[in-house]
């Protein structure tokens, strides 16, 4: 099974414009709340990022399902395509229940002890009391993404990603200014713009996908799900810890004051499009190499393990310079240069002990 650079391109950017997706809706909510205050805007990045690191965990098992899929449409066993979706698509809701559900019971106890300011902590709740409603139409989204990736059927993805931008940016404009309701009109309009694409997806399913070849009818199979879920869970954690730091980067800048946290969303928002472009191509090989021969979850075990250390690292340097400097905003950003600085020196040293 080969594929030329053109029909990596063609199956890798409607992955990349859906994985966009959800950095466009965070960018597009710190463009309008830039227009509100300093306070709507830089409790965006702190509640923005903490429900990423939540999205994180169903976006980390969303590639092994993927993977699965994928792997079984290279074995041409169409039909379990199909089944092995739906067990990961009714986990994926089971998921989005209990984490909506956690938002609203856990959050505000963890939240109140990390930000020092009143008016940003209140704002960070009222964007996540909203926001939260949205991991009930993303984490699906995730399921029937995960699908299509796994059998290259990914132009829906483009539009979904559109639909998903035309609804947020006047949706935003009409809730935050129209009918004021600042910071929460913004996370409103972000829900609903994850509903619109999570339809469509499911539209386009129903309509052009043939559900016979591929055994589209749910079905629920517990030891079918161990699998994937055996095959996911390293992938989750990793996702997860990928994005956390950054919320503890946000917490530790909102301790030096509002301006600085603004600053530093309009920052994050920027460098967040490089991430998206190298880690729709990472998706879009996992599904290509699983189509081709299959997958093992040894090295990913190995990955985590590593990314736990670098963080751990990351970390004691972030609480040393919160705790013992009187550091401005330009020494903070370094924290962020260290974190990919070691994982790159890790990889180098994992890479080199293979052989590579």
């Amino acid at each position: 099974m080969n594929y030329t650079y053109k029909q990596i391109w063609l199956i890798n950017f409607p992955v990349m414009m859906s994985i966009l997706m959800e950095q466009l809706i965070n960018i597009t909510d710190a463009v309008f709340l830039g227009h509100v205050g300093e306070i709507e805007l830089g409790a965006s990045a702190i509640a923005g990022i903490y429900y990423l690191a939540i999205y994180m965990l169903g976006f980390g098992f969303s590639i092994g399902l993927q993977v699965m899929v994928a792997r079984r449409n290279g074995e041409q066993d169409y039909k379990e395509t199909g089944k092995t979706f739906f067990q990961g698509l009714f986990f994926l809701l089971g998921l989005a229940i209990f984490l909506y559900l956690l938002i609203h019971t856990v959050s505000p106890f963890i939240l109140k002890k990390l930000i020092v300011s009143s008016d940003i902590y209140r704002a960070v709740i009222l964007y996540l009391d909203w926001r939260s409603f949205g991991l009930l139409f993303s984490f699906p989204f995730l399921a029937i993404r995960s699908f299509l990736v796994g059998i290259t059927h990914t132009k829906a993805l483009s539009w979904a990603a559109a639909i998903a931008v035309l609804i947020n940016i006047p949706l935003n404009f009409y809730l935050i200014f129209t009918r004021e309701l600042g910071i929460s009109g913004a996370a409103i309009a972000s829900s609903l713009a994850e509903m619109g694409s999570f339809m469509m997806l499911s539209f386009y399913m129903w309509i052009r996908l043939d559900k016979e070849k591929y055994g589209l009818r749910p079905v629920y199979n517990g030891n079918l799900l161990i699998k994937v879920l055996k095959l996911s869970i390293w992938s989750m954690l990793h996702a997860f810890i990928s994005v956390a730091p950054w919320f503890l980067f946000f917490v530790s800048i909102e301790h030096l004051g509002k301006i600085e946290l603004a600053i530093s969303n309009i920052t994050r928002s920027v460098s967040a499009i490089f991430f998206v472009i190298a880690n729709s191509f990472a998706l879009t090989t996992g599904s290509l190499v699983s189509n081709a021969i299959g997958a093992g979850e040894g090295k990913a075990q190995m990955t985590f393990l590593f990314q736990v250390t670098t963080t751990a690292i990351y970390l004691v340097y972030l609480y040393w310079l919160c705790r013992y400097t009187q550091a401005p905003l330009a020494i903070y950003l370094t924290a962020e240069y260290v974190f990919v600085i070691l994982l790159a020196t890790q990889s180098i040293f994992y890479l080199k002990k293979k052989h590579y």
